[in-house]
């Protein structure tokens, strides 16, 4: 008894003092609650999908005028107008050497004198011999002789007056001038050269037109009709919007391609000749799309990242249609109106709580 009491003694003051070190603990203080991550999101709405059609093709001008000179022989003394710049109709665009033709009209305008007053002096004749018909005064040879050297030299005056009318022609064309309004393309022209009919001094696009001849698949020409809206894709690589104005009713019998031409906008960055490639938007139907971004694929398909009215996140089967410019078709899924997950879906989870921030305009048209 004497050797267990101590024991029994140290036991229960082990257990008070450990009774006494748990009453006295402090509670282990709480961690707080992670933020909410936060993401963008966009809204399911109605959006017209093109059939996104695409063709390639050359820059071309919509009508160019070849100017040439009507004259044969004379050079060309003076070039007014230059590659690159914009002229009026009717503007100088070079001007041929006269001074061989102004003495040429002058030796014509002295020979119209002459025979003005050679008719004058046969009509005189003519005159003073009217009434001696059947008279004995004179013969009827005679009478008739004087008559008809007046129609003669009359005729004479014609002549001269044609001859010289044509030298007058001939002055006016000196002046080649622009027959349209346009840019110039091309200039030949060069002082000194001599002028011959036929041979083009100038090309110009007419009122600056230039339009896109895309070269489309006999199997996709269907597809485009004229007045359809397609976007054009410069070299530069700028865009520029434009409509279908023609369809070539012909299918090139070696290639099996047509031909659309799209009118576009007067810019000087358009050049004939150039490459461009075009992406049609006409017969595009209203549908359900969403940007692509915001469709994730897994092990069991397609799906979009719905976010509830407690901006929480639910995973949703959808079956995707076409595609366009960003935007996928949404053939069966959530209804307009429902918001998604755009940037960021794919490292979300069901039931995650988000912060939602609305999705720029582009962002929202899948640009």
């Amino acid at each position: 008894m004497t050797v267990s009491h101590p024991i029994r003694l140290m036991a229960a003051v082990a257990l008070a003092a450990l009774a006494l070190s748990a009453c006295g603990a402090k509670p282990e203080a709480k961690k707080p609650a992670a933020a909410p991550l936060t993401v963008t999101v966009t809204r399911i709405q109605n959006h017209a999908l093109s059939q996104g059609l695409t063709a390639s093709g050359l820059l071309v001008s919509r009508e160019e005028a070849g100017v040439a000179s009507e004259l044969a022989g004379y050079r060309v003394s003076a070039v007014l107008a230059d590659e690159g710049d914009w002229v009026k109709k009717g503007q100088p665009l070079a001007r041929l050497d006269d001074t061989l033709l102004k003495a040429q009209i002058a030796q014509a305008e002295a020979s119209l004198q002459q025979q003005q007053v050679a008719a004058e002096r046969s009509k005189a004749e003519a005159d003073r011999v009217k009434g001696l018909d059947n008279q004995g005064v004179i013969s009827e040879e005679q009478i008739v002789q004087r008559r008809l050297a007046a129609k003669s030299a009359d005729a004479q005056v014609a002549v001269a007056r044609a001859a010289l009318n044509d030298l007058k022609t001939r002055d006016a064309r000196m002046t080649i001038a622009a027959p349209v309004a346009g840019r110039v393309l091309e200039r030949t022209a060069r002082p000194g050269d001599t002028s011959a009919p036929g041979t083009t001094l100038y090309r110009i696009a007419r009122d600056g037109l230039v339009e896109m001849d895309a070269e489309v698949d006999e199997a996709d020409l269907a597809q485009v009709h004229v007045g359809d809206r397609a976007e054009v894709k410069l070299p530069s690589g700028e865009t520029v919007n434009g409509v279908v104005r023609f369809i070539s009713p012909r299918v090139d019998a070696q290639t099996k391609l047509g031909h659309a031409r799209i009118a576009l906008p007067v810019r000087p960055d358009l050049r004939p000749g150039g490459f461009a490639s075009a992406t049609f938007q006409g017969g595009g139907h209203t549908v359900e799309a969403v940007p692509e971004a915001a469709v994730h694929f897994d092990d069991n398909g397609a799906r979009v990242m719905e976010v509830d009215d407690n901006n929480h996140v639910h995973g949703v089967p959808v079956r995707t249609g076409r595609r366009s410019q960003g935007l996928v078709e949404l053939v069966d899924g959530p209804p307009i109106g429902t918001r998604i997950a755009l940037a960021g879906g794919v490292f979300l989870l069901d039931g995650d709580t988000v912060h939602p921030v609305e999705a720029s305009p582009n962002q929202a048209n899948g640009k």
